[in-house]
């Protein structure tokens, strides 16, 4: 039902790259649920969204996590009316949607999760205020993002608190041959 909706969506709107629709389950959803297959999330965590476009990866992980509350923001009001529709069809009862910059909310959360909005030193002054001080999970709250290449450069700011985690550990896709996970506690 998923790529149904998505293929249909993407012929109105361009959420997706239209020649790349094809791989919509492996580089849009598949890569969305790295976070799942590598955070564990208590009943009740809060996770914001940031930048969503079409809804990654917060609409895969809010049907993988039903017991997690997503709030998914993006400044482009026809993608946010799009990713409602999805999560209304899908009848996510654990999903948020806000047309709003990141610069404006100031609601907090968690976890801050994203794919590959901005270089991560950027990102963590755009979101920091948004994580929430008091932890209720495992591991302390913070910032989850997906990224590919090489992020040597990037992360260097964070060195010693960042965490990197390989795509190919969790699938075997060679798609997920050069995608990360970076954790960052704040």
């Amino acid at each position: 039902m998923l790529t149904a909706l998505y293929t249909e969506w993407n012929e109105k709107i361009n959420l997706i790259s239209r020649k790349d629709i094809e791989n919509l389950e492996v580089k849009h959803v598949l890569h969305s649920l790295l976070i799942g297959a590598s955070m564990n999330f208590k009943s009740g965590t809060k996770i914001l969204d940031v930048g969503t476009g079409g809804g990654f990866p917060g609409i895969p992980l809010a049907i993988l996590l039903p017991e997690v509350h997503f709030t998914l923001i993006d400044s482009i009001g026809k993608k946010i009316k799009v990713v409602e529709a999805i999560s209304k069809a899908l009848e996510l009862k654990n999903v948020t949607v806000q047309n709003i910059n990141v610069k404006l909310l100031n609601e907090q959360f968690d976890f801050v999760v994203s794919r590959a909005v901005t270089n991560l030193p950027e990102f963590v002054q755009l979101v920091r205020k948004n994580v929430a001080k008091k932890d209720k999970n495992s591991i302390p709250n913070g910032i989850v993002y997906l990224k590919g290449g090489d992020l040597t450069e990037e992360i260097k700011p964070f060195k010693k608190i960042v965490q990197v985690l390989d795509g190919s550990s969790f699938f075997e896709e060679d798609f997920f041959e050069t995608k990360k996970i970076l954790y960052l506690p704040i």
